[in-house]
């Protein structure tokens, strides 16, 4: 059964209720948070210039945010499965919160964001003080937001003014000043982060030329927004633009911008830093951590390591990756190790990749950091390759009889971006169209695509919400094209196909059709409640002469699970009456969610 309406308004900028600081509050902060991010992740790479000009640092807030999200999940799931059947406390939430932005952290600002986090659950996790829990709340998040900067700068090896540091102090110093309840204190965070982002480009050189705000620090502000949201009920004042007037860049003080600098220098660019970004996460203690940071120190820069109680994540800029994972070997055990060429200059310099872009991502096997990739050459690569999100086996099949790489989705839990590029992986194509089939999956496939573009891979997303939009771009797709004229094609073949599905609703819930009862069949039409009604072959027959009442060639019905063929059956009898010249195709879907989904070409 499908709720009504479908997803929570809260995570499409709907009105919704405000929360006090609970496991609730959490878990919605992330849903907002995620949701911001990928709409801004564009932005944010786009505006990427410090300490590395390599355009990843929305993508990688993004993925951070997510695994912190999956992982809040997870937490309510195991306690709504467990035999108590009971609902996770704000302590449970806040570390698998932190736990999960710790193992999943990426690139610089998105391990910083992690350690940020880190610090927060520290405090939030001890709870608020009896007597006055309003008074608790805010007092406890304005402690979180202080221990979340000092934990920051001790995770750096040469803070940077002007960075995601400088937005970071900034809302916990307006949070220590704004006196109310937690929502106030919240939003008075939000808002010194944004004045303090505005600064940045007045605090470091390397953003004054380029006439942006720091990236990082946009993507905390962005999360900060989330937070502000989830406790006020209010969507936050929107952000001032990523490139600011030319007035805000000019110098301050009559060093310039240099003399806020705080340890290291502002020549982070491809041409003058390291070739290789070294990313892995390593089980140590305490003391053999602190000899690590030194001498991966002396290696590079851009050095952050964050975590504790045995795991931490670890990050370096470095031109020497094997001896960033040697110096990891020999203080614990690293896994999940990720070494990125920063451009063709250093692929070049490793004898890696072509002369004229950047060389792939390199992910080295889990089970141990001592083994690099094991030797012999790789099959070649097919020149193309479809990869599609499907809600079912059968779909998952008919992808597959179409040459296509399947990801099968599970009721209520959709992939994250890892998934989508594991399965880009897996098609071992040079060229990829992604076929994300569902709205909601936008954003996880715009940053798997950006994942996969950075391991070498051209990948192209068309923006398809529906499975049926995804079967009429395949059964278009033609290899022997060009990449652009087939993706073309292909979004041009998903855009003329209208969706619908049909629902049942679980509970009560106003609709755009009005007021839905529990049981209710749901006809949605382009992912909005159409129509309402009681049995579900005579709703999806009113769906069906709505959506044609526009005209259309051809009907697609993708049966779910349970669905019986007689159903089917009388719905394709309903078409050949009701409209001349109007073919139908149907295939049993398997999808367990949703009865019936139909398209229209």
């Amino acid at each position: 059964m499908t709720r009504c309406p479908p997803r929570p308004s809260s995570l499409r900028g709907g009105p919704f209720v405000p929360h006090t600081l609970d496991a609730d509050a959490v878990r919605t902060w992330c849903g907002l948070a995620l949701d911001a991010l990928g709409r801004a992740r564009a932005d944010i790479d786009a505006i990427n210039v410090y300490p590395v000009a390599d355009g990843d640092t929305g993508t990688n807030l993004y993925l951070t945010v997510e695994s912190a999200a999956r992982a809040v999940d997870a937490a309510f799931d195991g306690h709504a499965t467990s035999a108590a059947v009971s609902r996770p406390t704000l302590a449970d939430v806040v570390r698998a919160m932190a736990h999960g932005a710790l193992i999943g952290a990426r690139g610089n600002s998105g391990t910083i964001l992690a350690q940020l986090l880190r610090g927060m659950a520290d405090v939030l996790a001890d709870g608020t003080p009896d007597g006055n829990p309003g008074a608790g709340e805010a007092d406890g998040l304005r402690r979180a937001l202080r221990r979340a900067v000092d934990l920051a700068y001790l995770a750096v090896a040469h803070p940077v003014e002007g960075t995601v540091l400088t937005v970071a102090v900034a809302a916990a110093e307006s949070a220590e000043r704004a006196t109310g309840d937690v929502a106030t204190v919240a939003r008075a965070a939000y808002e010194g982060a944004r004045t303090a982002l505005q600064a940045t480009p007045g605090q470091l050189d390397a953003l004054a030329r380029a006439g942006v705000v720091d990236a990082g620090g946009y993507g905390l502000v962005t999360v900060l927004g989330g937070l502000a949201q989830a406790l006020s009920g209010e969507a936050p004042a929107a952000l001032a633009p990523a490139r600011p007037g030319r007035d805000a860049l000019a110098p301050t003080g009559t060093g310039g911008q240099g003399q806020d600098l705080v340890g290291c220098s502002t020549d982070g660019a491809p041409d003058g830093g390291p070739a290789f970004e070294v990313i892995y996460l390593l089980e140590a203690d305490d003391t053999a951590v602190t000899a690590l940071r030194e001498r991966l120190d002396a290696l590079g820069d851009s050095l952050v390591v964050v975590g504790g109680d045995g795991l931490w994540n670890v990050h370096v800029h470095v031109d020497d990756a094997g001896a960033a994972v040697e110096a990891g070997i020999q203080a614990g055990r690293p896994y999940r190790i990720r070494i990125t060429h920063f451009d063709g200059a250093a692929v070049r310099k490793a004898g890696l990749g072509g002369p004229d872009r950047p060389g792939p991502a390199i992910v080295l096997p889990d089970q141990s950091g001592a083994q690099g990739p094991t030797g012999g050459p790789r099959a070649e690569r097919v020149p193309r390759a479809v990869v599609a999100v499907v809600p079912g086996d059968g779909l998952a099949a008919l992808c597959a009889e179409a040459g296509a790489t399947a990801v099968a989705t599970r009721p209520g839990e959709p992939p994250a971006s890892g998934e989508l590029v594991d399965a880009v992986r897996r098609a071992h194509a040079r060229e990829v169209v992604l076929l994300p089939n569902d709205s909601e999956l936008h954003h996880a496939a715009a940053a798997a695509a950006a994942q996969a573009r950075a391991e070498g891979v051209r990948v192209a997303v068309i923006p398809t919400r529906s499975a049926v939009q995804g079967i009429a771009a395949l059964a278009v797709h033609e290899p022997g094209r060009s990449f652009d004229e087939d993706v073309v094609a292909m979004t041009s073949a998903a855009g003329a196909t209208r969706y619908a599905e049909l629902a049942v609703a679980e509970r009560q819930s106003w609709t755009m059709a009005g007021v839905c009862q529990a049981g209710d069949v749901l006809g949605m039409i382009d992912g909005d409640v159409a129509v309402i009604g009681s049995e579900l072959a005579a709703t999806a027959g009113t769906v069906l002469d709505r959506m044609l009442a526009a005209g259309g060639e051809m009907v697609t019905l993708v049966l779910g699970a349970d669905l019986p063929d007689e159903v089917a059956e009388r719905l394709e009898r309903h078409v050949r009456e009701g409209h001349f010249a109007v073919d139908t195709v149907v295939y049993r879907g398997g999808q367990p969610t949703a009865p019936l989904i139909i398209g229209i070409e």
